[in-house]
């Protein structure tokens, strides 16, 4: 297997943000903002036990594997029929807790022979409405690849899995990238872009779930880079570490979507990922040893507030995030 294929995120993401068009950052605030960040927030969460499933040894590698299988879809979510108060991610995750506590873990092979009837159902969500039919859909090819590679490469066992990778979180993305929803790889120019967002954050997400031990303990966990999505680049734009181009500020504001695999969005991602590495750097020359999974924490976080709430933030319906 190739090695380092995290820092091959690094590297990419850096060369998009130096040719970047309709995303900049703003390089001479970057000591600044660094500097104002609270450091103490960047350290790693707790998942929610109200919409995990926690605490239940082999059978919490299952649900992580199988919720970050499904871990996409923020271009859907304003159409996803929500439970109260939830997000759509959490909508998601406690629906598959739900089904965990009633059912037990979903076995590789119910999850190659799983329908998009079987997904509307775990989920709440009705196939008459075609943008979440389709995410439906999406979501049942996942589970179905997902089985399907258990079956053919670890004898259905996610704990095979886990333990293929040998405690290092770049080894775990290159075992997932083999599934086609977790390559999470773009063309940009002549360039290929990883971002591979829900590999590195299902390894995070394992160590979360076991405390740093046992199937969650990873070697190499400090050199995940951020989980690109559409939530840390919003952070930063409304912070001003990032400034997208008129045309496409114009686009976001107006709720239209931003497609897949354009320039536009490539960029959003890439300088959000090369933005934090710069934070980071700048933080550790101050001497705070903060990593970008903490970093990505700590801008989730924010954007939970009103303020940022209230700012419309791009949307892509993909299967990266």
């Amino acid at each position: 297997m190739k090695s380092n294929i995290i820092e091959d995120v690094r590297t990419a993401c850096q060369a998009v943000a130096e040719k970047a068009i309709h995303v900049r950052i703003n390089y001479d605030l970057i000591p600044h903002y660094a500097s104002s960040l609270p450091v103490q927030e960047a350290v790693y969460p707790e998942l929610d036990p109200q919409s995990h499933y926690l605490d239940r040894g082999n059978d919490t590698i299952a649900f992580i594997v199988t919720l970050d299988s499904i871990n996409f879809g923020s271009g859907y979510f304003p159409h996803l029929h929500k439970r109260p108060d939830m997000s759509g991610y959490f909508t998601v995750a406690s629906s598959l807790n739900d089904y965990f506590k009633k059912h037990g873990p979903i076995s590789a092979n119910e999850l190659r022979s799983m329908t998009i009837e079987d997904c509307a159902k775990i989920f709440n969500q009705d196939l008459n409405n075609r943008p979440v039919n389709e995410l439906m859909q999406l979501f049942t090819t996942a589970l179905n690849d997902l089985g399907r590679y258990l079956l053919e490469n670890f004898n259905g066992s996610f704990v095979n899995l886990v333990e293929s990778a040998s405690s290092s979180a770049d080894r775990l993305v290159q075992l997932l990238i083999k599934m086609p929803y977790f390559k999470d790889v773009e063309s940009y120019d002549n360039l290929k872009v990883p971002f591979y967002k829900r590999a590195q954050l299902t390894a995070a997400d394992l160590s979360l779930a076991f405390n740093g031990t046992g199937p969650g303990h990873f070697n190499d966990l400090d050199r995940l880079t951020i989980f690109a999505d559409n939530l840390v680049p919003h952070v930063l734009r409304v912070d001003e570490i990032l400034f997208y181009e008129k045309t496409l500020l114009n686009r976001i504001d107006a709720g239209k979507l931003i497609p897949t695999g354009s320039h536009e969005e490539i960029e959003i991602r890439a300088c959000a990922v090369h933005a934090v590495e710069l934070l980071k750097e700048e933080l550790r020359k101050a001497g705070h040893f903060v990593t970008s999974l903490g970093l990505d924490f700590l801008l989730w976080n924010r954007g939970q507030q009103p303020h940022y709430k209230r700012i419309p933030r791009h949307r892509t319906r993909t299967v990266f995030y």
